[in-house]
């Protein structure tokens, strides 16, 4: 069957473990492949899997991570740089939380972590065009996001700052990224100061409209958000470039909502759920993606409150395999039709 939308393809972020196969990339990729999966997207900041520092001055390394996944039966979809595009920009408040994502050596120093945070995206770039890749996908990282509900009212001038900043920090790094003809999709995603159509549109203005800034189209932070995610692929199809498969439901009562009440993830209004087990309707994003053009990778991404890895990574495939459409190259009443007459239309016309 020939498909526009490359799939089914695993993100093997939350698969990565100490025990193999998950503990090597010949392992989870001979792993994923052997679910039925065609492509990996890698994680540039697991170094059980991927060597960043290595594959962005070593196009022999890259030879050899390309050559693993071609020998297991996959390609490489993008590499994602989620951690290293959190720590370009980090409000105060979540300084500690965050370090943990940072070489101790920069730990207490935030100026440090994001030039660390800068230095790793920027070497991405390189690596994924000596991969062959023309894509990759991350975070913004955030700024605003503490301020989020207007109470105590913010100063004015505030989200307009954090905007212009974040645009300060990012349009080098999407210039370099340019330089090496790869885009970055950034996800859209609570926590971030990007979370919706809105906020993208500010941030893309922050950066002039930049041509390497996309999204990573993620349903399941929508459902979350109560936001029209099939309206969101009209207003946006152009600028995504690619998109995670992730599944989550809304169940709100009298006791919480969109907010959730600080409860775990299992109890929850808003959770995320394995594929088929939530509420987004997969067929119509395909179907909408496919319509306008998207040619790139479906991705699972697995987070679930309840199922467990293992059994959400081998229903994923046949999942995404089963909503992979095949473009018709002809209309539905082609039957009817005939070759054109000039003189038969003016005719039907009255002209």
């Amino acid at each position: 069957m020939t498909t526009q939308i490359k799939g089914p393809a695993l993100f093997l972020a939350q698969f990565a473990g100490d025990a193999a196969p998950f503990n090597t990339l010949e392992g989870i990729t001979k792993w994923a492949a052997g679910l039925g999966y065609k492509g990996v997207q890698i994680p540039t900041f697991d170094a059980r899997l991927f060597d960043l520092e290595k594959a962005a001055e070593s196009a022999a390394y890259c030879d050899e991570v390309k050559g693993i996944c071609a020998d297991a039966g996959v390609e490489i979809t993008e590499l994602s740089t989620h951690l290293q595009g959190q720590l370009v920009a980090v409000n105060p408040a979540y300084d500690l939380a965050f370090d943990a994502f940072a070489p101790p050596a920069v730990h207490g120093n935030p100026m440090a972590r994001t030039e660390w945070a800068i230095d790793q995206m920027k070497k991405a770039a390189v690596a994924s065009e000596r991969l062959g890749l023309t894509t990759s996908v991350s975070f913004t990282g955030s700024l605003a996001f503490p301020f989020l509900y207007p109470w105590p009212q913010r100063p004015p001038g505030l989200i307009e700052e954090a905007f212009a900043e974040l645009g300060r920090r990012w349009t080098p790094i999407l210039d370099h990224y340019a330089d090496n003809g790869v885009s970055i999709g950034y996800e859209i995603h609570p926590g971030e100061d990007v979370f919706d159509g809105a906020t993208f549109e500010m941030f893309l203005d922050a950066c002039g409209g930049h041509v390497a800034a996309m999204i990573n189209y993620d349903p399941s932070h929508f459902v979350l958000q109560q936001l029209d995610y099939l309206a969101f692929i009209d207003l946006y199809h152009d600028r995504i470039n690619a998109f995670h498969v992730k599944d989550a439901e809304f169940n709100p009562d009298g006791r919480q909502g969109v907010y959730s009440g600080y409860q775990p993830w299992v109890n929850r209004a808003g959770r995320f759920r394995s594929l088929g087990d939530g509420q987004v309707d997969f067929s119509s994003i395909f179907s909408k993606l496919t319509q306008y053009g998207y040619d790139s990778w479906a991705v699972l991404e697995w987070e679930c409150c309840i199922k467990s890895p293992e059994q959400g990574a081998a229903e994923g495939a046949p999942f995404i395999a089963q909503h992979l459409i095949e473009v018709t190259g002809k209309a539905f009443d082609d039957f009817a039709g005939g070759s054109r007459d000039d003189a038969a239309i003016r005719k039907m016309l009255g002209l």
